[in-house]
């Protein structure tokens, strides 16, 4: 059962998250918050396996929330789920730490899939970010350069959403000499988490946007 907090400052938001959430047998809503102040003390209580929260909310926003909770739970997965989708909110989630950035015009049935995806450490983006991202990011003369043909094959799996024990099965490795790959990799591509890895990946061809 996966243990899920939403944070956000509309109950009628609240409200209908946590319905959608509990519908399903695989996921609960464990606890709610109506700023960003009140996350870490939920995360602390509840040990939830995902974080949904809103960009814009009072006393403190979702990027003040993130730049509190990182330091203290570094690999909790945590989804921006809000209405703005302009570059300046995405490029300061992700700066902060956000392990997704969906919409919340997209369907309920996505949403549970995204949650899911997030909580086997899949990176999510709702379509149309991910496409303004890659159209925008810059171009460095050859990312992949100083990767190793190992190294391109986990990328590979990577941003198609493979969790580090999969990726593990399909190469025949252990989890942990994956975990290293994945750690060099995020040194030489200049990038911080899994998102940003596999934004790289599609932006450059290595995979199809499809594949996210």
């Amino acid at each position: 059962m996966l243990k899920i907090i939403i944070a956000d400052d509309h109950q009628v938001v609240r409200r209908g998250l946590t319905l959608t959430i509990n519908a399903e047998k695989d996921m609960r809503v464990v606890g709610e918050a109506e700023n960003g102040a009140g996350v870490l003390t939920l995360i602390k209580k509840h040990k939830p396996d995902v974080v949904l929260m809103d960009l814009q909310m009072p006393e403190m926003n979702g990027v003040g929330a993130l730049k509190q909770i990182r330091p203290e739970c570094p690999d909790l997965p945590i989804l921006i789920l809000t209405t703005f989708s302009d570059d300046a909110h995405v490029h300061a989630a992700l700066r902060a730490g956000a392990s997704g950035f969906l919409l919340k015009e997209m369907s309920g049935d996505d949403l549970v899939e995204s949650i899911r995806g997030a909580a086997q450490g899949k990176p999510q983006l709702h379509p149309e970010i991910a496409r303004r991202l890659m159209e925008r990011a810059p171009m460095p003369d050859d990312p992949f350069d100083s990767l190793t043909e190992r190294e391109r094959g986990v990328l590979k799996l990577l941003a198609r959403g493979k969790s580090n024990k999969e990726i593990a099965g399909e190469l025949s490795l252990t989890e942990m000499t994956v975990k290293g790959y994945v750690s060099d990799l995020f040194v030489k591509l200049g990038v911080n988490d899994r998102t940003q890895a596999a934004l790289m990946a599609v932006r450059y061809g290595l995979v199809l946007v499809e594949e996210l």
